[in-house]
């Protein structure tokens, strides 16, 4: 059997073993970006208070186990402030998402760190590529560490995560979901020329957009800003809401207001789309194959994702729409980067 072979893998095998199993991490990658979000909307996240990265993989399996975690939860300013009424059933309802959105965190690191391994010593990665992948593997390691650290954060004093944390939570998630596949991309589609398309500053340009929006949207979650002004396209009487530059120093408005921070992911999502849709016009019919279709999911995606910012803003962020939002955005990132790979380094 090949998994015990440790001879030398055929070269003409490298490149596409190791981008498939890339591109297995990257769909893990974003189910664990979906149940992370799902985690965060049910009040879920700090249900969690012990941190054990080896015996934390064993859930409660005794009703005495169950009363020792509770009892850990129970010392939480979110039990105090918010859910001192929950019982030992109540409190598993919440304790379960965080133990699977942990349990996803581990096995993302097995299913990254055992492959690399294994590629490594069958020489399908070679040893000058080997600090590339490393450095994932400790990105990927950052990126859980933050996490440790936004939960401990919103459970000193009050029953919230620091915003900032959660932004570098999530937009670490989102670096390393797109440097494994711009690395899977450069395995299975080699360059083939020496020049860049024209539209590729096109599709660098919206994929840029993209994550700062992205980044944005996570100040607008760890704030809990998009339960105010629910409604579109005007906040409040006007466009532009009263209140915007409300705090002293000024500096202070685009990471503390709730106003601003909401104004300011409405702008970014706007000019996304637009963006979006001028790239789509100004790429026009002298694409490379690769890149038409991408160029038109560029836009359905963009669509879908201001389509469901705004529903998720009427409805005041339901659970379903606002995992559905942070979904999507993945998915348009996904796209935007397949479009830039797809004109970059092509013959003209």
């Amino acid at each position: 059997m090949w998994l015990l072979d440790f001879r030398p893998m055929p070269e003409a095998n490298h490149n596409r073993q190791v981008a498939t199993w890339l591109l297995a991490c990257c769909v893990l990658v974003f189910m664990m970006v979906v149940l992370g979000g799902v985690t965060r909307l049910t009040g879920s996240g700090l249900s969690m208070a012990e941190w054990r990265p080896i015996m934390g993989a064993i859930p409660p399996l005794s009703d005495a186990e169950w009363q020792r975690v509770f009892e850990i939860y129970q010392q939480t300013p979110e039990f105090k402030l918010v859910n001192s009424h929950m019982g030992v059933d109540d409190f598993k309802g919440i304790f379960w998402l965080e133990y699977l959105h942990r349990l996803l965190g581990r096995v993302i690191g097995i299913a990254f760190a055992v492959p690399l391994a294994w590629f490594a010593i069958r020489g399908a990665i070679k040893p000058r590529q080997l600090p590339w992948y490393l450095f994932l593997l400790a990105l990927g390691g950052a990126q859980a560490f933050i996490g440790k650290i936004m939960v401990a954060s919103g459970q000193v004093d009050a029953p919230q995560v620091s915003h900032f944390k959660l932004t570098a939570h999530l937009g670490a998630a989102f670096l390393v979901y797109a440097l494994m596949f711009w690395t899977a991309l450069n395995l299975i589609f080699k360059p083939s020329g020496a020049t860049n398309h024209r539209g590729y500053r096109w599709a660098v340009a919206v994929t840029v957009l993209v994550s700062i929006t992205v980044l944005s949207g996570g100040f607008v979650a760890g704030l809990d800003a998009g339960r105010i002004y629910n409604m579109f396209p005007l906040m409040g009487e006007g466009l532009v809401p009263p209140g915007l530059m409300a705090l002293e120093p000024a500096w202070r408005n685009p990471f503390y207001n709730l106003t601003t921070v909401q104004f300011d992911h409405r702008v970014l999502a706007i000019t996304t789309l637009i963006l979006a849709v001028v790239a789509w016009f100004r790429l026009g019919p002298d694409l490379p194959a690769r890149a038409r279709l991408p160029r038109h999911g560029l836009l359905v995606a963009v669509l879908a994702q201001v389509t469901l910012g705004i529903m998720t803003l009427l409805y005041v962020v339901p659970t379903t729409l606002a995992a559905a939002h942070q979904a999507v955005a993945l998915v348009l990132l996904t796209i935007a980067l397949y479009l830039a790979h797809s004109l970059r380094k092509i013959p003209m």
